[in-house]
């Protein structure tokens, strides 16, 4: 499930100032329009200059990690997500975006760790879920993904994201609780 296709604001309220957060998203809005464009280099250099400018911006580092992911440069995805996440802790389009980062990138535990705060902060959330579910699958938790999974289809979810889980959920079915579910073809 791409990232380019979650370009909209999440109402960060950051320090409850909802100016201060429109201001943040009008600064990145041009970007994000680059992005869905898949002119990733172009928003890139406009996201730099958002950063320059506001460096406490936390959707300007969360679309810079979008265009990494975009273009599998995870270290820099990883990275930018950390940066947005350390400026506004609840802002959980990014946390759970470093979820998959992390387990992309093979620390599994670290995708656990985020994608356990984010259910914490938003437990019924279905990327949170999602995230929980793929991060539990690769560490060998089965059970526990399954429950996640299966809670993410209940947000009914469009087609794709549906038969993606519901082989994931085969698949767990096939092997033992504590094997770790191989998704490097994700």
């Amino acid at each position: 499930m791409s990232n380019v296709s979650k370009m909209i604001p999440t109402g960060l309220g950051e320090g409850g100032d909802p100016r201060k957060d429109a201001a943040y998203w009008d600064a990145v809005e041009e970007a994000t329009e680059l992005l869905q464009m898949e002119q990733i280099p172009m928003a890139m250099l406009l996201l730099r200059d958002v950063i320059k400018d506001q460096p406490n911006n936390p959707y300007a580092y969360n679309y810079l990690g979008v265009a990494f992911f975009e273009i599998k440069n995870l270290e820099g995805a990883r990275d930018a997500y950390k940066a947005a996440v350390r400026l506004s802790p609840g802002y959980l389009g990014a946390r759970v975006a470093l979820s998959h980062t992390l387990r992309l990138m093979g620390d599994v535990d670290g995708g656990l760790r985020e994608a356990r705060e984010a259910l914490r902060r938003s437990p019924k959330d279905p990327d949170a879920l999602y995230a929980a579910g793929m991060a539990n699958a690769a560490k060998g938790n089965r059970g526990e993904a399954r429950k996640q999974l299966e809670g993410f289809l209940g947000g009914k979810p469009e087609f794709e994201a549906q038969t993606e889980v519901r082989q994931i959920l085969e698949m767990l079915g096939l092997g033992a609780e504590g094997e770790p579910l191989d998704l490097e073809g994700e």
